[in-house]
């Protein structure tokens, strides 16, 4: 019998260029919003990010596709797959951002939401779940576990507590990313820029009124960089995302580009260490390798070996 280590996935699966693109452009977001939320109130901030990105998407969509074309049903299947990929996803991380969840435990949550899909996936449809994405997700909950440390419990040595209530509201946003997930395979053959569209829309009237509610009009110290703040969260992230998660689909299929997700984590820490000055010591260093680490194979970005020297599928 021969050894084998484990094996990286051929570079040629996707373009180089649009993949370091999608992760630098994806991963700004966890900077972005934390930076948007101490200049306004987080619930405004979203219906201020999903407004304008509705109507960059709208207009995106117009010119490249022309006038939407949707059953009724897949309406509001797209529709309701939005509030909850959306409004419900951003509305609990944004307000997790709020009460000091870190960005780099939030992007290492939402990293896990391809591996959790498919654990869910098992359960709820009965698809068949592989050894190795078991494995994987155990690493990456190790890993979450590893970064939050003593500290989740006011214990740690760096002095700055991370709120339970914070990783609650991250987890429900995982959990509502994951269902969301799910809820896109029932949304038919639509357009993706159209349905990226309606998504947006959906989110803001609900938004809106939670932001009412609960914030009332929030006082804006710095309209200037707020607006700098919200173009970079719609134009860049909904709309510059959303282009290149698609080109990367198409050129490597949607499991090549889930397995980008494994790079999150990692490039949101270094962003959040030198912007947000948020810690990066040797235990949250080993804690985002060992939850990347789970991710890249779980998501087949790492091929483990098996016995004779061959890879797991």
């Amino acid at each position: 019998m021969t050894r084998s280590t484990p094996t990286l996935l051929p570079p040629a699966r996707l373009p180089l260029l649009p993949a370091a693109a999608f992760v630098v452009v994806w991963s700004s977001g966890y900077i972005a919003a934390p930076v948007g939320v101490d200049l306004s109130a987080p619930i405004a901030l979203l219906v201020l990010r999903f407004g304008v990105a509705t109507l960059m998407l709208g207009g995106l969509a117009l010119a490249l596709r022309g006038r939407p074309r949707f059953s009724r049903a897949d309406l509001l299947r797209v529709a309701a797959t939005g509030l909850l990929i959306n409004a419900a996803v951003f509305a609990l991380m944004y307000e997790g951002f709020e009460i000091g969840l870190p960005a780099t435990l939030a992007a290492l949550l939402h990293s896990l939401s391809p591996v959790l899909t498919a654990l869910l996936a098992t359960l709820l449809l009965r698809e068949r779940l592989r050894p190795v994405q078991v494995i994987g997700f155990a690493a990456g909950v190790v890993g979450v576990l590893v970064v939050l440390g003593p500290d989740v419990w006011g214990g740690g040595a760096s002095g700055t507590a991370v709120s339970p209530t914070a990783v609650l509201l991250g987890l429900g946003s995982l959990l509502c990313l994951t269902l969301g997930t799910l809820g896109q395979r029932w949304t038919g053959e639509v357009d993706p820029v159209w349905s990226a569209t309606v998504q947006c829309a959906v989110s803001v009237p609900p938004l809106l009124v939670l932001m009412v509610a609960t914030e009332g009009l929030p006082a804006v110290e710095s309209p200037g960089l707020l607006a700098l703040d919200v173009l970079w969260l719609a134009g860049i992230n909904s709309v510059a995302g959303l282009l290149l998660l698609g080109r990367l689909v198409r050129a490597g299929g949607a499991g090549a580009a889930a397995s980008l997700f494994f790079l999150m984590p990692p490039v949101t820490a270094v962003a959040a260490t030198l912007l947000l000055d948020e810690p990066l010591g040797l235990r949250e260093v080993v804690g985002l390798l060992v939850g990347a680490a789970g991710v890249a194979i779980a998501t087949g970005a790492v091929r483990l070996p098996r016995r004779g020297g061959r890879q797991e599928p």
